[in-house]
């Protein structure tokens, strides 16, 4: 039994004359008349009766209408929906850290959506740090990830989209509040809030102050950048962070560091081993084109 066969049993059924069936199907009588033959020798029942100059369904024909029908109707809506995604439409899932959810997710996808109107796509959005965020890249949970760059893993395809650069943040009426920049060297008599070992941003800044001699007295491990500017404002030590328009709200002094310098760059990440949909390849293209990371 084959796909033509269904097609030619539906079409006969409905229209109950092989002439006009095989004329519609744009294929001979005979045609029509050795594979309807065939379909009821695989089927071991007969599927038709003659009736008059019609052709009437059998009982055991009735009954298996409704099957092919379902058969052929889940088929077209599948190859309908694979023919959407070919054109560029579908889901796209989202992950990305909450930093870049502030302002980078939203103006990105709604400058998609905008160069895109007419286009039928979804989003979904996970937040979370980046090993979460690649883990479920990996189970193909997500179709793309806006991260740290992850370590040197063959996995991963990243781009740099987006850059973000670290600052030095102090009490206000702490003793370095009154410089202007900070050389991370000047720093090392202070106790330090530091990013937990889950978020991408401790190796990035254990790495600044290794550069700068540093060896820093941790007081606490925190996970969320917000709640280190919290702590710091309220004089549970000093941190290195990435620069956010919250800080301006918080009673910190936020200090550009001149050494040892350091951009912290965000990527598109995807899932190398697997297949992009076109709607993904589509997205991922259009972030690429408008990044502002030569």
């Amino acid at each position: 039994m084959n796909l033509s066969q269904l097609r030619y049993f539906v079409k006969l059924a409905h229209e109950k004359h092989y002439t006009k069936a095989a004329e519609q199907l744009c294929i001979t009588q005979p045609s029509l008349s050795h594979a309807i033959s065939t379909l009821e020798k695989e089927l071991g029942v007969q599927l038709f009766e003659k009736k008059s100059r019609n052709t009437e369904l059998t009982c055991c024909g009735r009954q298996f209408l409704t099957v092919a029908e379902n058969t052929l109707n889940v088929l077209d809506n599948g190859i309908q929906m694979l023919s959407r995604v070919a054109k560029g439409e579908g889901l796209i899932r989202v992950g990305f850290l909450r930093t870049l959810g502030i302002e980078y997710i939203p103006d990105i996808i709604s400058h998609y959506r905008a160069a895109h109107p007419s286009d039928n796509v979804e989003f979904t959005f996970e937040v979370d740090l980046s090993p979460q965020l690649l883990q479920d890249l990996l189970a193909h949970k997500l179709d793309v990830v806006f991260a740290s760059k992850p370590a040197a893993d063959t996995a991963f395809h990243c781009t740099a989209i987006e850059k973000q650069d670290l600052v030095l943040i102090v009490p206000k009426n702490h003793p370095l509040a009154g410089h202007s920049t900070i050389d991370l060297k000047d720093t090392a008599d202070y106790p330090y809030i530091v990013f937990n070992k889950k978020s991408g941003l401790r190796l990035i800044v254990d790495t600044m102050l290794e550069k700068a001699g540093v060896t820093p007295r941790i007081a606490y491990e925190i996970s969320e950048d917000e709640v280190i500017g919290g702590m710091v404002a309220k004089n549970f030590g000093i941190a290195v962070v990435p620069f956010m328009n919250l800080l301006l709200q918080l009673d910190v002094k936020i200090l550009p560091i001149s050494h040892p310098q350091y951009e912290r760059k965000f990527y598109m990440i995807t899932n190398k081993q697997i297949y992009l949909p076109p709607v993904v390849q589509h997205f991922c293209d259009f972030v690429i084109a408008h990044s502002k990371i030569d």
